[in-house]
């Protein structure tokens, strides 16, 4: 283990499996509609690589860039967009793929911009869920694991671009990042 994690908090195993099980529950709800999975860069990548193999539905997917954290543990408040979507989403169902739903700001943000751009449906699926983080009003339609208050590093998720190869979610020393 990587010297600046304190502890895996979900291995590798239960992120696999769970990730099933959500693909399972998306497959239902989109069979015969071709949603478009829409990641939120760069966190989503190995999220949304492994989600989209679950859901076993035709799909097609794309990739936004979004950030209000500036390689901070805390938001900034200040959404930009990095990276816009190549395709057009006009009356396709769409699926954002998160990593993890901290503050709500950046994804509630990128909810209200997708929806100005007149989709079927816009829901969310998040790996991670801090619901006491929260400032913005947002839920996700589909959650893996509710997370504890404490910076998480792997799977995607990094503090100041490291820690993202990891293959489970650990929490990070707290003397890495303060």
């Amino acid at each position: 283990m990587p010297k600046g994690i304190k502890e895996v908090l979900f291995s590798e195993e239960e992120i696999q499996a769970r990730v099933h099980e959500l693909g399972a529950e998306i497959a239902k709800e989109y069979e015969g509609c071709f949603p478009i999975f829409i990641g939120v860069l760069k966190g989503s990548f190995m999220f949304m690589a492994d989600i989209v193999r679950s859901v076993g539905v035709d799909c097609e997917v794309d990739f936004m860039g979004i950030s209000s954290y500036n390689n901070g543990t805390t938001t900034t408040g200040a959404v930009r967009i990095t990276k816009d979507l190549s395709r057009d989403i006009e009356g396709r169902h769409v699926i954002i793929v998160e990593d993890i739903l901290d503050s709500g700001i950046t994804l509630a943000y990128l909810k209200k911009y997708l929806l100005n751009r007149d989709p079927a449906s816009v829901k969310i699926v998040t790996l991670l869920d801090k619901p006491e983080r929260r400032k913005s009003d947002i839920v996700a339609d589909y959650v893996g694991f509710v997370c504890p208050n404490e910076f998480v590093v792997g799977y995607g998720l990094d503090y100041a671009e490291k820690y993202r190869n990891l293959p489970y979610v650990g929490l990070l020393k707290p003397e890495v990042y303060s």
